[in-house]
């Protein structure tokens, strides 16, 4: 089996679209990046949307790897400032509640988890180490899809996941729930002071 290491994107600027990174999420995403200089990554893949390809680049550079972007990858919901923001995290948090309530702007967690799922079993024969930049939403309904919410930390459903946090699978098995290693050597435990904000999706 594959194994795969979801990276959820660094800490993202606070405004509608398409943002990218802030200088802090930058930086994260470069001590991130340099956890697996190492390791021997085979795949890179990425969420075309700017905050998740800038986080990706410093693996890139980090491994000598190409950025694969895959559409599978986004978010399942991702504010286009066309909807008021009020509106916006409401649904967010509807859809959150109950996976099969469809927003205006989006999917369903069901569909955005299926959807998760499906990119798992199409890289699974890959032999190494993937590395999947992606979105702390699509990763927590992969994560409710394969485990089930009585399995889950209730903190991880509620309030996401941090920036840079690391899940890992081997195959379909979940190995371990977001960790995250902003800096040193080692991973350390997600923060469950972190609560949900706009750098979370």
């Amino acid at each position: 089996m594959t194994v795969i290491h979801f990276v959820q994107h660094a800490e993202k600027q606070s405004t509608a679209g398409d943002p990218g990174l802030t200088e802090h999420g930058h930086r994260q995403a470069a001590n991130a990046a340099a956890q697996f200089r190492s390791l021997g990554i085979t795949n890179l893949y990425s969420s075309p949307l700017r905050r998740a390809l800038e986080t990706a680049r410093p693996f890139a550079s980090a491994t000598g790897r190409t950025i694969c972007q895959d559409e599978s990858l986004r978010e399942r919901m991702n504010w286009d400032g066309l909807l008021a923001r009020s509106d916006f995290l409401s649904d967010w948090n509807r859809s959150t509640r109950d996976r099969d309530y469809w927003p205006r702007v989006g999917e369903s967690s069901r569909a955005a988890g299926e959807r998760l799922r499906s990119f798992v079993l199409s890289v699974q024969d890959i032999p190494g180490l993937v590395v999947v930049v992606t979105h702390g939403g699509v990763t927590v309904d992969l994560l409710r899809t394969l485990l089930g919410d009585d399995n889950l930390p209730p903190s991880l459903i509620a309030d996401g996941v941090p920036p840079c946090a690391i899940t890992t699978l081997d195959g379909l098995q979940v190995t371990s729930l977001p960790f995250k290693a902003p800096t040193g050597r080692e991973l350390v435990a997600r923060n469950p002071n972190c609560g949900p904000d706009e750098t979370t999706f």
